[in-house]
């Protein structure tokens, strides 16, 4: 690599910086804040000065060695840099690349779902140019740190896939289904992705039941919920019927129970895998899919400029500091996060 110019001079291939990097797989223990090497920058892509770093689930699922995530094996090569989401400023560019420059605030989830030349949780990062958008003017770092895989996750199972690429999960497209006088069921609407969610739904103006614990019940009102229901005292398949959607943003083996409240022709979105009841599903005429999430610049500016409006927003449950990487996973192990945990660089 060549050393590369930005406005406050030359950025050498030998610069150093702060990064957390996995040299073997396991618990929040071994996330190790230490030097490693300036990435490089290729074509198309820039170089971001990294203000903050949301934390999503696949940065746990790698740290694991994917053990939680049943057949999805991907290689990795150790040692590793985790993490997807930034949101900082240029600081270089590469020649070939249009509509961004130094100096800009940019977000966005870098490279998802490949990784491997340069992640998130780190002081800066090389980005492709089209996994980015302007930073939303309204809003700080550190929320729009919180919005680019949870938002995009939401935006592409709820609104528009946006590419495509092969699914890996199912042989079809995922493909998502018109909102506007529907009747959706949230599960998990606390949550980074289901927080999303529910003002989305919102926005294309479905009624939306939001399921979570009773203690975020005024948080989920206040998004736009229209009934809520506290999965620790009711069963949602047990108080609710009818429903035209239910995205269950925790997934896994349990999301068929879903299909009782579902009604003839609706659909079933799990985020996270484990469906089993295809053909009690087939006999109810429910469409079961699920996608994976994908970089995506400009349907990330799109939610930009709901963020920008305030139309939605994103919730910060916690921040620590990127050296404290290891207490932000300990902290998404206890579960009940409301909205998102971030990561600041100093």
């Amino acid at each position: 690599m060549q050393p590369y110019e930005n406005t406050r001079g030359i950025i050498s291939n030998t610069q150093m910086m702060k990064a957390i990097r996995l040299h073997t797989f396991g618990g929040p223990e071994v996330l190790r804040y230490e030097d490693v090497p300036l990435p490089t920058l290729d074509s198309g892509e820039v170089l971001i000065r990294v203000h903050a770093i949301g934390i999503n689930p696949p940065d746990w699922y790698l740290r694991d060695g994917y053990k939680t995530v049943p057949n999805f094996k991907p290689p990795v090569t150790l040692p590793v840099i985790p993490g997807s989401d930034v949101s900082g400023v240029i600081e270089a560019i590469a020649p070939d690349v249009q509509g961004f420059a130094v100096g800009d605030e940019v977000f966005g989830m870098i490279r998802f779902p490949s990784f491997g030349k340069s992640a998130a949780y780190a002081e800066y990062v090389a980005a492709p140019a089209s996994d980015l958008a302007h930073k939303p003017t309204t809003i700080d770092h550190i929320h729009a740190a919180g919005a680019p895989m949870a938002g995009l996750t939401a935006w592409q199972y709820l609104i528009r896939l946006g590419h495509n690429e092969p699914n890996p999960f199912q042989p079809q497209p995922h493909s998502p289904v018109p909102l506007t006088g529907k009747t959706v069921l949230i599960n998990g609407a606390a949550g980074g992705v289901g927080h999303l969610a529910v003002q989305l739904a919102k926005w294309q103006g479905a009624q939306v039941i939001a399921v979570a614990s009773g203690k975020h019940e005024v948080f989920l009102r206040e998004l736009g919920a229209d009934q809520f229901i506290d999965y620790t005292t009711h069963a949602p398949e047990e108080v609710v019927k009818e429903v035209n959607l239910v995205l269950d943003t925790l997934g896994g083996p349990a999301t068929g129970r879903f299909l009782r409240i579902l009604k003839r022709g609706g659909a079933l979105f799990p985020v996270f895998l484990g469906f089993a009841d295809h053909e009690q599903a087939a006999k109810q005429g429910v469409t079961v899919s699920t996608a994976q999430v994908r970089s995506n610049g400009l349907q990330l500016a799109e939610l930009g400029s709901l963020l920008d409006t305030g139309t939605v927003r994103i919730a910060i449950d916690s921040t620590f500091s990127l050296s404290d990487a290891k207490k932000a996973h300990e902290r998404a192990a206890l579960g009940h996060i409301q909205g998102k945990i971030v990561l600041t660089v100093m």
